[in-house]
């Protein structure tokens, strides 16, 4: 099943280029929080998952809408770093796992969840700055079940769904700009995460999958997603030793080789197989107080 959140954070289930409407199923409440109602869901899944094809809601064209994030408001944003052997050390003194690091040492990071924009939403770069901002392709993954230390071998009866992710990142200059990872990778609309969540009984086997990310056309990142040194079930394993994983959380797990500028005016497109697309433009953020 693929569900969105769409407009005004309104859920839907997607039906070939139409979406129906199951706002309905959430409680009244979470009017007062829309950004919470796909955690509801995600939350309950067990009792409403079963009952969504009998609910009969308003279909709309998929076209006429404005995707939002897939989970607008995860509790828990966590990324893991230098996750792809041909990727370490592709941006030099720019990085900061050094040493030839993998994400086994180096373990994960957090990222802001107010990053998360829709595949509706354009990713903007700070205004005026000349700092160098980078895409980096990565598979997300919703934790539909909570728990704590969660052996690999079990990780995937926790997982809800997957999702195509972008982890924008603005780079470090030595010696000049060095700010912490999570601020460079937090600015608003700075992790594209959709078009819509593939709930996981419809992705039997990660390791047949491959990611693309394309810029103006042109192909700039590839991978098979078997290529990942850390999977999937090894994140949720690690990630759970060290704190509770919730429901409706999101883990970014890591970029393949290709990494490389953008700048306002291009597009970018982001592809994995079963998954979904999302093209997103690059446009510029309005002024802030403090510039970067």
């Amino acid at each position: 099943m693929r569900l969105a959140v769409f407009d005004d954070h309104r859920l839907g289930v997607v039906e070939g280029d139409e979406i129906r409407d199951i706002t309905g199923l959430v409680p009244a409440a979470f009017d007062q929080w829309p950004q919470q109602r796909m955690n509801w869901l995600i939350r309950n899944w067990a009792e409403i998952g079963p009952r969504l094809g009998d609910v009969d809601g308003p279909r709309v064209p998929l076209a006429s809408v404005t995707l939002r994030a897939a989970n607008p408001a995860p509790p828990q944003l966590f990324a893991i770093p230098a996750n792809y052997r041909a990727h370490i050390g592709e941006i030099g003194d720019r990085s900061v796992t050094t040493g030839g690091r993998t994400a086994r040492e180096a373990g994960f990071f957090l990222k802001a969840a107010g990053s998360l924009s829709g595949a509706g939403e354009p990713i903007t770069l700070p205004a005026g700055s000349t700092r160098r901002f980078d895409h980096e392709c990565e598979l997300g993954v919703v934790i539909g079940r909570g728990g704590r230390n969660i052996p690999r071998e079990r990780a995937f009866e926790h997982v809800f769904g997957y999702a195509c992710l972008i982890d924008m990142t603005m780079r470090i200059e030595r010696g000049k700009f060095e700010e912490d990872r999570s601020l460079r990778k937090s600015f608003r609309t700075f992790t594209p995460f959709g078009p819509f969540v593939v709930t996981a009984d419809e992705i039997p086997d990660l390791d047949t999958l491959a990611s693309r990310l394309l810029v103006n056309g042109e192909k700039r990142q590839g991978a098979s997603l078997k290529d990942m040194i850390v999977s999937v079930g090894e994140a949720i394993e690690l990630i759970s030793s060290v704190v509770d994983i919730q429901p409706g959380d999101v883990i970014a797990s890591g970029t393949p080789k290709g990494v490389a500028p953008v700048v306002p005016g291009d597009e970018v497109t982001i592809e994995i197989d079963s998954i979904g697309e999302m093209t997103l433009l690059i446009a510029e953020a309005d002024p802030a107080p403090r510039p970067f």
